[in-house]
This record gives structure tokens, sequence and C-alpha cells, in this order.
């Protein structure tokens, strides 16, 4: 059946993951993807699907009133998955109204825009509100996992965002009836990631060999999640899930962040033929980020038990075809350091 799916952040890391899974598998979907095309917004992830006929790129902010309204009204859409949010801790401490704004604001903006054009007749409608499991706050090392009912315990101006954002979409639920289903993820790695976070940092960072940072001395632990395998997550959610319903995903692969830099450096030796231990030289202990929670770590088994769902890649794998994508992807790295992807664009869409 024809369908018109929105996604937005769509030209993001795990977005741009999203919307190449989509156009190649639903050739009776139209795809709308629409992206602000921030710093972290990049076309380059697109190109191969770029002139798909299933798929239409729309500049916009969804925090824009007057915009996404009309968006929904140009193509009546039948499901959203909403992926478009500011995501880096780091930057959410030195400006959290930005946080706010986008993902808050931006969300509520959505979720108004979705009532208003579906006006109560939710038929084969969804609104799908991609998060993170950092809403859950931290855990010690003691076994425990952040499963669906877990309390939400915020820490950074980021994670209070998206659960703010969260709770308005569970309220849009209970208030109005809208059809949503939520999901909270781990840490993804992977292809086109932005080379601020840790994994595409590092591995940049030993490719030149300057110093790798590392809050604190390295022992927060985090579950990491092939975007690959998130992105299906999301498809069977998408489809498969109950309204009303929030589903983890994991990728039951928990490392602290010393050890898995030292795999990098291993599997960055190996692959660019220097001699073992050269890389792991560069490793820089940086004074440890304000609210810097301990461990998180997920319990998907909700997911895996009621969709079938299960990660298709242990860490070691994925983290080599990760190194192996950025060494055959200079040029994107490349110019995502310098900028130069983003004044293309800025110029390409200064007058739409």
């Amino acid at each position: 059946m024809k369908k018109n799916i929105l996604i937005t952040g769509g030209a993001g890391f795990i977005g741009s993951h999203v919307v190449r899974l989509f156009v190649k598998k639903y050739s009776d979907y139209q795809i709308v993807n629409l992206d602000a095309l921030t710093y972290a917004g990049n076309l380059e992830n697109l190109k191969e699907i770029e002139n798909a006929p299933n798929y239409v790129f729309e500049k916009g902010d969804i925090t824009d009133e007057k915009f996404v309204p009309a968006l929904f009204a140009k193509y009546n859409f039948d499901g959203v998955i909403h992926l478009a949010a500011e995501s880096h801790v780091d930057r959410s401490i030195t400006d959290p109204m930005a946080f706010i704004k986008t993902n808050v604001f931006g969300t509520v903006n959505l979720l108004n825009a979705a009532k208003d054009a579906w006006k109560g007749n939710f038929e084969g409608k969804r609104f799908y509100h991609i998060s993170t499991d950092e809403v859950y706050g931290a855990l010690e090392n003691d076994g425990t996992f952040f499963v669906e009912t877990t309390k939400y315990a915020p820490h950074s101006p980021y994670s209070a965002s998206k659960a703010s954002s969260d709770h308005f979409v569970r309220a849009y639920h209970d208030t109005y009836g809208l059809p949503v289903v939520v999901s909270n993820c781990s840490n993804n790695y992977g292809a086109n990631h932005f080379p601020e976070k840790l994994i595409p940092l590092a591995i940049n960072n030993i490719k030149h060999k300057k110093p790798i940072p590392i809050y604190g001395k390295g022992e927060n632990v985090r579950d990491w999640l092939w975007v690959n395998d998130h992105a299906r997550a999301i498809d069977i959610i998408f489809h498969n899930g109950k309204d009303g319903q929030t589903y983890n995903i994991g990728g039951n692969n928990e490392w602290t962040n010393i050890d898995l830099i030292r795999m990098l450096c291993k599997i960055m030796d190996k692959k660019l033929g220097r001699e073992q231990g050269e890389s792991a030289k560069l490793i820089t202990f940086v004074t440890d980020r304000a609210g810097h929670d301990l461990r998180y770590a997920i319990d998907s088994s909700k997911l895996q038990r009621e969709l079938g769902w299960k990660p298709s890649l242990q860490f070691e794998e994925g983290l080599e075809k990760t190194v192996d994508w950025y060494l055959e992807n200079e040029q994107w790295l490349d110019n995502v350091i310098n900028g130069a992807y983003q004044q293309y664009y800025q110029q390409q869409y200064a007058n739409r």
C-alpha cells in the first residue's frame, strides 16, 4: 500500500541509515527526509539514494510552526519517524537552550502537526519517536540493566531534553489518542558518524597521530549498538510495534571507554601497518565531563521477545567494519572535518 513517510533528521548519522534502508526496501513508500542541515546533517550520507524515485529531501527546521504543518498538508503523511535532535552531551552543557528548542519544542511542534493533520482518523497512522538510554540516568557496575519501566533520572541538559520530549510523546497518546511508539537506544557506532563522537574522533586522531582524549580514567561503561542493527530495529518497531509501547534497543556490548580505545588502537595499528602498541601511546586522559554517568546498559529482551529483533554483530566485528569504512572514505571524513560539506549545502539551499 502506498504510504508517505516523514523521517526527520534523515541527513544525520542514524537518520541517514534509516532513510537508505526505507528507500531501498519499500519502493511503494515515498520517503520524505526533513533535515535542517545543521553541522550534524550531511547529504553526502545519502548520495546513493538521492535520485531514487521514492525519495524527497526537504530542508527545514522542526521548530518552524508554519513550515511543519505545511509539510504535512503537502505530503499527507501516514507516518513519522522522528530522529531529528541535538545529541552531543558536551554541547548541551555549553548551550542547553539549543537542546530545549530542538528536542522539546521541535518534538511538540511535530506532534501538533500530526494531531491536526490526522484529525482523529488514526487508522494506518503512526508517530515513532526515537530516544536514548541516557534518560534513565546511570547504573552502577552491579549487573543491572535499563528496562522499559526504569524510572527516568536524566543528568545532563541533553538527556533532560530527551526525557521531556519522551513525556510529551506519551502525553499526546494518552490525551489525544495519537498512535505513538517510543524507542530508547544505547550508544550507536558505525559509518557516517560525525567525528566529534568518541569512535570516529579516535579513528581520525590515530590516523593523524594526534592525542586521543579520554575523560577521567576511562572507566565509564557504554553498551554499543551497530547503527545498521539500530536501523533494522526501527524498521521492525515502526511496522510491528504496539501503539503506546516503548522498546529498548541495545547491542549487548558493554565496554569501558579505555578498553574500547585500546581495542581500536590495535585494529588501527593492524590496518595502518604500524607496530602494535604505537597508537595506544596517543591515549591522553583529560578532565572528566561534568555529570558524567558511570554506566549505561540496555535490556532489549522485550524487543527480541515480542518483535523478533536481535543484534547481528559482536562489537569486535562491527568495530573493524567501522574502521574499514572510515579508512575507505577519507574524503568524506576530511570534508566533515574541514566543514566543506556545510559550505556546499548552505550555498545550494540558500534560496530554498
